[in-house]
């Protein structure tokens, strides 16, 4: 081979390999653009996540609302709109007529699984990514983009924009709410976004007289308690609705209880007999620690390994983890009196608010450790928490009053549908992006801890596909308990599952 073709063979080779990183350096480029979810929203048009809101049509009636959460819990908030009928539906006046507010209306939901929990970006220092999370869940609402299911390659664009959004997650509305809000009134549109924490503390005043002297306690996530959402809410409406007693807050953070729910393998999995290294709840040591002077309080039920220990002899155990929803409630229940017990206080505990969406699922499992809790003697014979709880507390699901505001959110504005169908309603979930190359994804298919919390916000792309519900998506156990507690809404996603066009490539199997 002469020079004169080595040099052109090599000027070639490294033409050809420059060319190639340019086309890869493009490709991630374009995968991982960095900047503000915002802007990239209002005035990329050639983003995956641009709306064109000059024309977005929030005055049409015919329009779903929208309702997001961190997961499944916010169908609890659905459960109370889709069954809320305090009202005529031919008047509006107040007043029950038989036939629910809502019936015109149809809904789409989505759960932001694939990200959740949402409590627990506080902790980790990513509010701004969590805040970036919450934007593109409104983001889903407000456009038209969804995917049929997670292996599609492209993005369908049928699905309608939505006329309000409900937040119907309490950490999203603490620290999202107001950010959607601002970015709404940058895109120069109406729509209206209601949030759940507002209509907790209503309920929990409202069930207090003027003068009357109360603990109100907070169960609720830990980037909720974090954020002093509630807190600071009911000091500001104590003041404003000119509540004159001594009321004291008291807030306890329910890691665990959420994830349990919707079944988080760092949290709880009904596989498993022994510990595991990767679980993120109370334990023995650790951050959040399971006190065993507190042992014969919690009455853990170890049967089925819905407790987790190193050794034979549950007594004896280093290693010790929560795995079932129950105990994760008796952990918590036991927490929170503790804290009140120890504070020396005089007041009673007449209320707990309910501060997460996945926590109504789990009202008779509260009631029973609440009557077990108050009926606890010591060794010496006296009761415990008697003196800091009354017999029966209040347990104060905000879901009622968001469909209150929402109901006249939509008479004020004359929004309501005049000819839909509430069982045109539509329930999305999102799902780790496997056609992401940047994703980490665990063999269960879901993010691993440290990645979903070691992202970094402004990196625009697109960590998760939103598809249908299905079977695929959501496990026989959660539906089972969909099926039994919120049973309207299991219809409504039956309805869509069989019926609706987007739904059409799902296999028969595969359907809810």
């Amino acid at each position: 081979m002469n020079l004169t073709y080595k040099i052109f063979a090599l000027i070639a080779f490294l033409f050809l390999g420059f060319g190639c990183n340019q086309q890869l350096s493009k490709k991630v480029t374009e995968t991982t653009k960095k900047g503000d979810i915002v802007e990239t929203i209002l005035n990329d048009k050639n983003s995956f996540y641009h709306i064109d809101f000059k024309n977005y049509p929030s005055t049409d009636k015919q329009l779903p609302i929208g309702v997001f959460d961190s997961g499944t819990g916010g169908l609890t908030v659905l459960k109370a709109i889709v069954n809320y009928d305090k009202n005529n539906n031919t008047n509006h006046e107040k007043g029950s007529d038989g036939l629910i507010d809502f019936n015109k209306e149809s809904f789409i939901y989505l759960g932001d699984q694939a990200n959740m929990p949402y409590g627990n970006y506080s902790k980790e220092n990513k509010v701004d990514l969590l805040q970036e999370h919450i934007l593109k869940d409104a983001h889903f609402l407000m456009g038209t983009k969804y995917y049929s299911g997670a292996n599609d390659k492209e993005a369908n664009t049928d699905k309608q924009p939505v006329k309000a959004i409900v937040v119907a997650c309490n950490t999203a509305t603490a620290y999202g709410k107001e950010y959607i809000e601002t970015f709404l009134n940058k895109a120069d549109t109406d729509v209206k976004v209601i949030g759940v924490i507002d209509a907790g503390v209503r309920g929990a005043l409202g069930a207090l007289k003027k003068d009357e002297d109360a603990i109100i306690g907070v169960l609720a996530t830990v980037g909720t308690v974090a954020s002093k959402g509630y807190h600071n809410t009911i000091l500001k409406f104590k003041k404003e609705l000119q509540y004159t007693g001594n009321i004291d807050v008291f807030s306890q953070g329910g890691i665990g209880i959420a994830e349990a729910v919707d079944e988080d393998p760092n949290y709880f999995d009904k596989t498993l007999s022994k510990p595991r290294t990767d679980y993120k709840g109370p334990s023995l040591e650790g951050d959040v620690k399971i006190d065993k002077t507190l042992f014969d309080i919690y009455n853990f039920d170890f049967v089925e390994s819905k407790m987790l220990c190193d050794t034979e002899k549950t007594d004896d155990c280093n290693t010790l983890q929560i795995n079932d929803t129950e105990n994760y409630v008796r952990y918590h229940l036991v927490s929170l009196l503790e804290q009140i017990r120890q504070s020396g206080t005089k007041n009673k505990l007449k209320s707990i608010i309910l501060g997460c969406t996945h926590y109504p699922y789990l009202e008779k499992e509260i009631h029973g450790v609440l009557k077990e809790l108050y009926n606890y003697k010591a060794k010496d014979g006296t009761f415990l928490y008697q003196p800091i709880m009354v017999e029966n507390v209040q347990l104060i699901d905000p879901a009622i009053d968001t469909a209150k505001e929402l109901y006249e959110h939509l008479n004020e504005k004359a929004l309501f549908n005049p000819s839909g169908n509430i069982e045109n309603s539509e329930f999305y979930i999102s799902v780790a992006n496997k056609d992401n190359a940047n994703n980490k994804i665990d063999e269960n298919g879901r993010f691993p801890y440290s990645y979903k919390y070691g992202r970094n916000v402004g990196e625009i792309q697109e960590y998760v596909k939103v598809v249908p519900f299905s079977r695929k998506n959501i496990s026989e156990d959660i539906l089972a308990r969909f099926k039994n507690q919120i049973p309207f809404v299991y219809k409504l996603m039956q309805s869509f599952n069989q019926t609706n066009e987007k739904t059409k490539n799902l296999s028969d199997k595969d359907k809810i």
